[in-house]
């Protein structure tokens, strides 16, 4: 059994890992690359692998990071099935057109540039329609369901605690007479999150993949932090300002109205809390809610308590749901103080990059970010203590208070994912840590090869396995990995080079000292060296 990983390698995004096995090939997952220039333009590529070959794909669930691409591979002529669970399925009729609808108005931009420079115009990814189309191959089956693909291999889903319907997949399979079982996390959710249930344990592996999102980190408690959050709406409000979410459309937005509504049982913050107007502005998120409201079977304890009691747990007085970009803009104009809860989770598309232009600049508001932001992203950078960003091509003075919960985040931490691990009677031979950056892999490794003697691979892109975590393809004679590494240098050298220009332009205006400017000419040594380095791989 071999694997080969082509997404979430080194990195967060893209997650793609096929299983070579039994004679069979086939996919886990087909996520969109999201975050820098580099990783974007790899959606742009042609899959790395013979769509052909392909016998199924296994969806962990719906995030736009693990399903993203299934459009494109439709696209490209890929009928077979796609398999995953009922909740996921609902989910993709409405992330997928969606994604293909962003797609549309992305390209139609940079076509507009295109035709006045008197170039041809460029294909997006893939059109609403495509993503419409490729819906018909999603096959909807039930938590704990063993599912018999064929003779030699079968596979269980079962709740992961990420989000609405997600998957951890403990595949089954017939080799060499031998049966051997292989998991994959998906993302494994954090625990105590609202609504959805807490991750299932398993009882062991042969073989584990596994996330590392926040490998190297620990969660604050979701109870504190959900008295702070309702704390910092308080502040806000009082002095006059807007709190703005960034929030993923499906799975933290319907956590955070559920939240604020449990905040309302409180006389106290009801009393100041019940004339502040909650809008929740993102026709996705909209749209998520609704089949969030007919999907109870998913509930977690208190969320059905909620239902039995005739109380709506993803509804409330003054929460608004706002559809037409007519009423979004009017939000800008509103002085009200007001919360507005606004996808893309990563401020990378959407309206909440119009919400961070109106509001960013004015030292009354706050930003407040709930979930993850890869590196590249505006989100990001906003988090990062940057002083200005730019957002549709003017720089935005950061003067708002930027705040972070992670007790929010829909992943499981470091000690989440290692006491998931130990709770498994059998533990695997081997593991493979991909979905996290380089930093929380090598931590998390750390923490498996130490603590429970398992061997651990952090794969790159490209590369091929044996189940033992043997190396037996690095890609990197591929055309397509030499043209990933050489974006990859780009955005880099470009990131640099930004940096360096602001860093001279402080430096000139005396906010830097100007001995300051030798660490600019030894960054630039550093990069000179790096395009050596890339320049003897090529060759």
């Amino acid at each position: 059994m071999n694997i080969t990983f082509y997404g979430a390698a080194k990195g967060v995004t893209g997650s793609c890992h096929m299983v070579e096995a039994a004679g069979h090939k086939f996919l886990i997952d087909c996520g969109l690359f999201q975050g820098s220039l580099t990783d974007q333009m790899l959606n742009y590529e042609d899959f790395p692998f013979n769509i052909e070959d392909v016998e199924f794909v296994i969806l962990t669930h719906a995030h736009i990071d693990h399903s993203g691409r299934i459009p494109k591979l439709y696209k490209a002529g890929y009928k077979n099935s796609i398999y995953c669970t009922k909740a996921t399925r609902e989910l993709c009729k409405i992330m997928l057109p969606d994604s293909g609808h962003i797609q549309e108005t992305e390209i139609e931009w940079v076509n507009r540039k295109r035709m006045r420079a008197g170039k041809a115009p460029n294909d997006p990814i893939y059109t609403q329609q495509d993503a419409i189309d490729s819906l018909e191959i999603l096959v909807g089956v039930d938590y704990d369901t063993k599912i018999d693909v064929n003779e030699s291999i079968s596979f269980i889903l079962r709740d992961a605690g990420h989000m609405l319907g997600s998957s951890i997949i403990e595949l089954y399979i017939l080799e060499d007479g031998k049966e051997k079982k292989v998991v994959f996390t998906g993302d494994l959710g954090n625990k105590n999150l609202p609504i959805i249930n807490d991750p299932v344990n398993i009882s062991g592996a042969d073989i584990l993949v596994t996330e590392s999102t926040y490998g190297d980190r620990l969660h604050s408690s979701i109870k504190d932090q959900s008295e702070k959050f309702i704390q910092i709406i308080l502040e806000t409000i009082r002095r006059g300002g807007n709190v703005i979410i960034p929030s993923f459309a499906v799975g933290r937005t319907q956590e955070l109205i559920y939240e604020m509504n449990k905040s309302l049982e409180n006389k106290e913050i009801r009393k100041e809390l019940q004339s502040v107007p909650v809008y929740i502005d993102s026709p996705l998120a909209v749209n998520a809610t609704k089949i969030f409201e007919t999907q109870h079977e998913y509930f977690d304890k208190e969320a059905l308590e909620y239902l039995l009691k005739g109380d709506d747990p993803l509804d409330f007085e003054n929460l608004h749901f706002v559809e037409s970009s007519e009423e979004s803009a009017a939000l800008n104009t509103d002085m009200t103080p007001k919360i507005i809860i606004s996808a893309s989770g990563m401020c990378e598309v959407g309206r909440i990059k119009h919400h961070l232009k109106h509001n960013l600049y004015r030292p009354e508001c706050t930003i407040l970010f709930v979930g993850y932001q890869a590196e590249g992203t505006l989100g990001k950078k906003i988090l990062s203590n940057e002083k200005t960003v730019k957002i549709f091509g003017e720089e935005i003075a950061v003067n708002a208070e930027i705040k972070y919960l992670d007790a929010f985040s829909g992943h499981a931490d470091r000690d989440g994912i290692l006491n998931w691990i130990g709770a498994m009677e059998k533990k695997p031979a081997h593991t493979f840590i991909v979905h996290g950056e380089p930093d929380a892999q090598k931590v998390l490794r750390e923490y498996i090869e130490q603590g429970f003697k398992i061997g651990c691979t952090i794969p790159g892109y490209q590369e091929c396995y044996s189940e033992d975590g043997t190396l037996i393809s690095d890609g990197r004679n591929s055309y397509k990995a030499t043209r990933y590494n050489i974006l990859e240098l780009m955005a880099s050298l470009k990131d640099e080079v930004d940096t360096m220009t602001n860093n001279v332009k402080k430096t000139l205006k005396g906010e830097l000292q100007t001995e300051y400017l030798q660490s600019i000419v030894d960054k630039l040594k550093e990069v000179q060296d790096s395009i050596d380095n890339v320049n003897s791989e090529v060759e």
